[in-house]
This record gives C-alpha cells, structure tokens and sequence, in this order.
C-alpha cells in the first residue's frame, strides 16, 4: 500500500504518525505558500495530531490559506491541532538572553506537540550562581533542553547536576572565535558530562523532536 500521498512537488508521508506518534513536519524554506498550503491541507486530512511547519518568515505565514492555524512568530512556527499538555516535562535552559529566538521554537515545537514545558532564562556559566539558583527547576524535569552559545559551556554544567536526559543545542551566538556555532557544538559534543545528546547548530526543532522521541518511548513502555 502506498504510505505517501504524491502532490507532483511533494511526496507527503502520511504514514509518520502511525510510526512515530507525529504527522510529519513541513520545512518552510525553499517552499511556496500555495504548496505549504497543500502539504498542510493533505496531513490534516490524513491525521489526527498537530500538524506543524517549521522556520516559517511573517509574510509567508500570512499567504498560507489554510485555516485554524496559530503562528508563533518568535519560534517562526505554524501549528494546527496542538496537542494537550501532557506528563512529560521539558526544561528549556537558556545560557542568554540572545539564544531566545533558539529556545523559542524548541519550546513552542514541544508544548505543540503536547510535552509540557517551562523556560529557564539567562543561567550561563558567567554568573554560576545564576545556574546554582534554579537547580530546583531544573530537577523537576524529565529532560532538559540547554540551549548555549559563546563556548558552550552551559551544557556541561547542566549535565553534571541533575540525572534526567540533557539534549544539548549549540547556538550561532558569538564573536568571531565562535565560529557561528561551532566552537560551542564541538564543546558540546566533547563534553565531560556523561551521556549528552546534542543537536545540530540553532535547531530548537531537533531538540524538541529527541524529546519527544523520548517521551514517545517512555509512554509506550508503561
């Protein structure tokens, strides 16, 4: 049986959610709005849960015709049928102020596909202290997203502390030695904190998808 609905400039996978709990997700770059108006219109009627596009800019949200949706504009993400919060909970970690625009589609892409989430900003290894204090926010996770720039350092830091899974997200954040990311994803990835996951440079979507993976597991295992 064909698993794929073919649209002549997309080949829609409709049998995603039934293999991994979501309808897949849209990737907005590169795509018109009348064919993201397509892709959309095809997986709501051929699913049940949120159906979402990522790394959607204002004026293409705006030309997307297809009714019921949200835009978050901080997160650049359209949703349609989010998902009730459920009992798995995801910290997201900020080290500063300017990895927002990153923490913003990690949590909007979690709590829309119906993990329950809350934001703990500007902790960075800087001001240890700022990190030490919401120790007690972080404890109540089940998985904490650390999203860092500059050296990366957070992720670490984070990692050694508490017990739940850390999925680590590099942030283009930084001066020139920063290398728009990659000094912290390298950091990241040689980290010392046993047992880190860590997600490509920028992508809040990733994280918040290897949470729900996780959570996905989880559930299925009770």
């Amino acid at each position: 049986m064909t698993s794929f609905a073919d649209l002549g400039y997309a080949r829609v996978d409709i049998d995603r959610e039934s293999r991994q709990g979501l309808p897949e997700v849209v990737y907005a770059p590169g795509k018109r709005p009348a064919e993201i108006t397509g892709i959309v219109t095809e997986l709501l009627s051929r699913s049940t849960g949120p159906v979402l596009v990522t790394r959607v800019e204002p004026e293409v949200a705006a030309q997307v015709d297809v009714p019921g949706g949200t835009y978050h504009e901080a997160a650049r993400l359209l949703v349609w049928r989010p998902a009730p919060a459920g009992s798995f909970r995801v910290c997201i970690a900020t080290a500063g102020t300017s990895d927002g625009p990153v923490a913003a589609e990690a949590e909007a892409v979690a709590s829309a596909i119906g993990l329950s989430t809350w934001l703990v900003r500007d902790i960075g290894v800087a001001g240890i202290h700022r990190l030490l204090a919401a120790r007690e926010e972080l404890d109540q996770a089940d998985v904490v997203i650390v999203v860092a720039g500059m050296e990366g350092a957070l992720a670490s830091a984070v990692g050694g502390l508490v017990a739940c899974p850390v999925i680590a997200v590099p942030t283009s954040t930084g001066y020139g030695a920063a290398l728009e990311g990659i000094t912290a994803l390298l950091a990241m990835l040689t980290s010392c904190a046993a047992g880190l996951t860590v997600v490509n440079i920028d992508s809040g979507f990733s994280a918040a998808m290897a949470a729900h993976r996780l959570a996905h597991t989880a559930a299925r295992s009770r």
